[in-house]
């Protein structure tokens, strides 16, 4: 398919020159990673690729799941779901579901994003893929998707079993999908809530991370505990346009950990700003759409371009162009038409798609008649 270039600009910024890994912002974990959401960048590692049990932390997987099934139109937020016998009678952290009793996919992600709840996330799983068997093999085929080298999942809960691990880094890359999802961090960001409100069965969820009501900024997203895993948090916050995922695995106990991912967080916020290069109402430029009743559209990034920088630090050159492709009718807005290309030391840091600013459909016959006409004339046939 035939691409050309549409822009080239340089632009300045703040390079990454102090180690991280040289401070030991976590002395009790044995696992540890703290990323940028947006790039994906790594600001600190200890043993990220360690392979460990992650207890509940494995619901993000499920979380993100659900979310891509709501987003296909297969899943909507008020539709009742019924727990099996096998959901209700998950021990461990849970909503107390009975068998046979229907709750919405709304409130049973309130019930596994703000409480845990081992009962919820089996009864979504099984509404999903039929079991719980079946949903753990699209956790595993969504795992090899992201590229995770060292995850596995028995389950879709957490609960310890033989050959269910992951690792801090497959965490971070799990959760910085699951971010780009607002509704979960509506969810994970709430300290406490209800579900069953107004009956005589009314519950109150009242959140695992801690963090959320105690740390400005901070919206989510897991923890999780048992007796192989120790204390592990998956933690998130945003501040000043940036945001921010920590990682602990096998702390000690809850203080820790939050003691722990508190100094990751304060080290990130501290330490690195983000510089955006572009936002997502950005207009890149025109591209032709052969057989469109609209003859050229306007392109956008799809997400916004940031560049994560030390604040202390010399100032570098980045670059980035744009490649689009050629597109016919009809096209529409998320649909990806090209790509922005982010240049360092004449290496490609990172990737961003294009999409236009509009959907084109696909000309009709008298459109289609007239222009033609005018090519004729034009000499342009």
């Amino acid at each position: 398919m035939k691409k050309f270039l549409l822009l080239n600009i340089i632009f300045m910024f703040v390079p990454i020159t102090i180690k991280a890994e040289t401070v030991d912002l976590v002395p009790n974990a044995t696992s540890a990673i703290i990323i940028e959401a947006s790039t994906g960048t790594v600001i600190y590692n200890k043993n990220e690729h360690e392979k460990l049990a992650p207890a509940s932390m494995t619901k993000m997987m499920g979380l993100l799941l659900i979310m891509e099934q709501i987003e296909k139109g297969n899943l909507k937020w008020d539709e009742k779901v019924t727990a099996s016998a096998n959901a209700s009678s998950m021990g461990g952290s849970q909503i107390f579901l009975e068998t046979g009793e229907q709750m919405t996919v709304e409130e049973l992600v309130k019930g596994i994003s703000i409480a845990s709840g081992n009962d919820a996330m089996v009864a979504m799983a099984e509404r999903i893929a039929g079991t719980e068997e079946a949903f753990v093999e699209l956790m595993n085929k969504k795992a090899s998707e992201l590229g995770l080298k060292n995850t596995n999942f028995k389950n879709c809960t957490g609960l310890d079993a033989e050959n269910h691990y992951s690792s801090a880094n497959d965490m971070a890359l799990i959760a910085k999908e699951l971010v780009k999802h607002d509704k979960i961090l509506e969810f994970s960001g709430t300290y406490e809530d209800y579900i069953r409100e107004g009956t005589d069965k009314s519950f109150w969820l009242v959140n695992t991370n801690k963090l959320v009501r105690f740390y400005q900024g901070v919206d989510g997203l897991k923890t999780g505990y048992t007796t192989t895993a120790g204390y592990c948090l998956t933690a998130t916050a945003k501040k000043d346009g940036m945001r921010i995922i920590t990682v602990v695995m096998n702390e000690p106990d809850s203080a820790t950990r939050n003691s722990e991912t508190t100094a990751m967080l304060d080290y990130g916020f501290n330490m690195y700003g983000m510089e955006q290069l572009l936002n997502k109402d950005n207009v890149l430029g025109k591209i032709k759409v052969d057989l469109g009743e609209k003859e050229y559209v306007e392109v956008v990034p799809k997400e916004e371009v940031n560049i994560l920088n030390n604040k202390n630090s010399n100032k570098r050159n980045v670059t980035y162009n744009v490649e689009l492709n050629n597109v016919k009718a009809p096209i529409a807005v998320g649909d990806t038409v090209g790509k922005i290309n982010v240049i360092e030391n004449n290496k490609t840091i990172m990737t961003v798609d294009v999409t236009v600013k509009e959907d084109i459909d696909k000309a009709n016959i008298f459109i289609s008649y007239l222009r033609n006409l005018k090519d004729i004339v034009s000499g342009n046939i």
